[in-house]
């Protein structure tokens, strides 16, 4: 089983790949592997709602960043994890315009699987943007995976989530219940339990 967690920070060795790697070491010490993807500090498209990704092969119209890649990934992964500081109270840009594109070209490959935000801040707005990146989560079937308290940790004046015992320990707790839900999942499989099925989705319009 493997876990892929996005960093969706400028910053690769920053308070939020920092606070990722808490999770991913708690992750591999249970026996789930992970990657840690950085969006990296070069530009993100935004989505143009273009619908290529729909009528081509999968893959996004832009080819200069990082989505196609992370396209890529998701395909034979079983969770996720996206982190991200706190701008004015919300995720970063450049993730939302990512995962925007992520999510609507690789919905089918996230889909029931579990995943879960990680947010860093100094101080406030850490909820507030844990909730916008839920809302991906819950909009394409994904269990949201949760600890005992929200999936936060405060950086200290040298940027680092060190000094944030509860926050910390959070992380740890996530972790753990990830790798629950993975096996729980995967037994399930094995069981011959399958996700439940649909019909097509009928779109309607509220201004006719």
């Amino acid at each position: 089983m493997k876990v892929i967690l996005f960093n969706g920070s400028t910053h690769p060795h920053g308070c939020t790949a920092q606070a990722l790697e808490i999770v991913a070491q708690n992750l591999n010490q249970q026996g789930i592997d992970t990657e840690i993807l950085s969006l990296g500090a070069s530009a993100v498209h935004d989505c143009i709602a273009c619908r290529a990704c729909k009528n081509g092969d999968g893959s996004c119209v832009f080819k200069d960043d990082c989505v196609n890649t992370w396209l890529a990934k998701i395909k034979t992964a079983d969770g996720f994890i996206f982190g991200s500081p706190v701008y004015y109270a919300h995720p970063t840009g450049a993730l939302l315009a990512a995962m925007d594109r992520l999510f609507f070209a690789g919905g089918q490959y996230l889909h029931h699987k579990p995943a879960a935000a990680v947010l860093t801040a100094r101080r406030a707005g850490t909820t507030a943007s844990m909730d916008v990146i839920n809302k991906y989560f819950a909009f394409n079937q994904m269990p949201i995976v949760t600890a005992t308290y929200w999936n936060q940790v405060y950086r200290d004046a040298n940027g680092t989530p060190n000094t944030d015992a509860e926050g910390t320990q959070t992380l740890e707790h996530l972790a753990n219940n990830m790798a629950w839900l993975l096996r729980c999942i995967d037994t399930g499989k094995q069981n011959g339990i399958t996700v439940p099925s649909q019909a097509k989705t009928t779109f309607t319009n509220f201004v006719r």
